[in-house]
């Protein structure tokens, strides 16, 4: 299998998708009780394009930052890193962005869509999901690359795919897998639903599925250890709002919302 002509693919794939649809936004919904200090931001609406890997975690403090802003609505975009670059390059609104990897977020401060300088925030390390059942016995990463194993992962343009193609040049080992996804979360729902036997998602993908799937740690994931930075945005027309909702990710309330989910610090 070309896995080059496969990411290739994807990426037209993606692109053209976005093109299309805009990505998916998906609103804060109604605040939980723990907040920051509030504010007076009413009527407007904060836009965060965030990986894919952040959605429960940034959903969470969605709610709380619009519990400290009465009125203001906070809408997310959730997807694969690279897709949202390529929506920001391609000058789709939003005020905030956050990436699974420093690649991407270096693009866009590369194209001058960054206002400021990005925040490291938090890290993450790859763990091999499997169905409860594990139907292929795998026990190890070595075991994902065994004849017959159904793997899922993610395009080498995706920073899950980007760290699982670092430990396949440190262990020297050649994984073969069936499909390569645009975000983590579609390579989970693929193992969850039982299309594949295996796949390489996050730490903290695995704790959020519950009993969906069952986490195999392997000790090589240490060869990539994927960090997040966030940053406001150079288009935003809410500049205030985006640099304090960066202010609560990186600050007390938001490391421990993403330390709860297993997210490590960087």
């Amino acid at each position: 299998m070309n896995r080059t002509t496969l990411a290739l693919a994807a990426t037209a794939a993606a692109v053209t998708l976005l093109a299309g649809c805009g990505g998916s936004s998906t609103p804060a919904g109604q605040a939980s009780s723990s907040a920051p200090a509030a504010s007076s931001a009413s009527g407007q609406t904060l836009t965060v394009f965030a990986a894919a890997s952040l959605k429960g975690t940034f959903t969470t403090l969605g709610q709380q930052f619009e519990t400290a802003h009465p009125g203001t609505k906070v809408t997310f975009s959730f997807a694969g890193s690279s897709d949202l670059v390529t929506q920001l390059q391609q000058g789709a609104p939003a005020d905030v962005f956050a990436s699974a990897d420093t690649n991407n977020m270096t693009k866009v401060v590369t194209d001058q869509l960054v206002a400021g300088s990005p925040v490291n925030f938090a890290t993450n390390t790859l763990e091999i999901a499997v169905p409860p059942d594990n139907p292929a016995k795998v026990t190890s990463f070595a075991d994902l690359s065994k004849p017959g194993v159904k793997l899922v992962v993610c395009a080498p343009q995706v920073p899950c795919g980007a760290a699982a193609e670092k430990i396949e040049t440190a262990t020297n080992t050649t994984l073969k897998p069936v499909s390569e996804e645009n975000a983590v979360t579609d390579v989970l729902g693929k193992v969850e639903s039982g299309e594949a036997d295996a796949g390489l998602v996050y730490v903290t993908d695995v704790q959020g599925a519950g009993d969906k799937v069952k986490g195999i740690p392997f000790d090589e994931s240490k060869a990539a250890v994927n960090t997040y930075p966030i940053a406001a945005l150079t288009a935003s027309k809410n500049a205030d709002l985006a640099g304090q909702f960066v202010q609560l990710v990186t600050g007390t309330q938001g490391q421990q919302v993403l330390a709860d989910a297993g997210f490590a610090r960087p």
